[in-house]
């Protein structure tokens, strides 16, 4: 089954995390967030309107996004009862889709559109949650970068939909 039929349904948003300043300190959950069309979700200290040092362009790297079933089976793995919500310091943790499978594709989440353009490189902050958690997430089983199109809101509970190649 490729990855589109797998994932003909929507997706749906299973919670919603924030950056804060201090650098390495838990994200913050939140119930819902506006992100801005170019440089991310408003209010986060880490990426949001970053430009890149090469091309003074704003930053690809706008919002990190995982699965929530990936996380399940990487606790599973590690022998862990689970591993909470915003742990693994993605934006938008979700259920119902696999993700890594829709590099390259839009997705409508909630009002807003975004660009899956890469897998996630897993930090060695992985290894501080659970030693060998950064070796689980390697071989596409770490999440996604995207890219925002569309500025909205998103909330938890939002629908994640594949949007149609033109």
């Amino acid at each position: 089954m490729n990855a589109l039929s797998q994932n003909s349904s929507a997706g749906l948003v299973a919670s919603l995390h924030l950056h804060v300043p201090e650098p390495g300190v838990p994200l913050q959950t939140v119930a819902s967030v506006e992100v801005a069309e170019a440089k991310g979700i408003v209010g986060d200290a880490r990426y949001f309107g970053r430009v890149s040092r090469e091309t003074g362009q704003p930053a690809r790297r706008q919002v990190t996004l995982m699965e929530r079933e990936q996380i399940a089976e990487h606790a599973t793995a590690l022998g862990l009862q689970s591993i909470p919500p915003g742990a693994v310091r993605a934006n938008i943790e979700t259920s119902g889709l696999v993700l890594v499978a829709l590099v390259g594709n839009e997705v409508e989440v909630g009002e807003a559109v975004l660009l899956l353009y890469a897998p996630r490189d897993p930090c060695a902050k992985m290894d501080a949650l659970c030693q060998g958690l950064r070796e689980l997430m390697n071989d596409h089983r770490q999440g996604v970068l995207a890219q925002v199109l569309r500025s909205g809101k998103i909330r938890v509970g939002d629908s994640i939909k594949v949007r149609a190649k033109d």
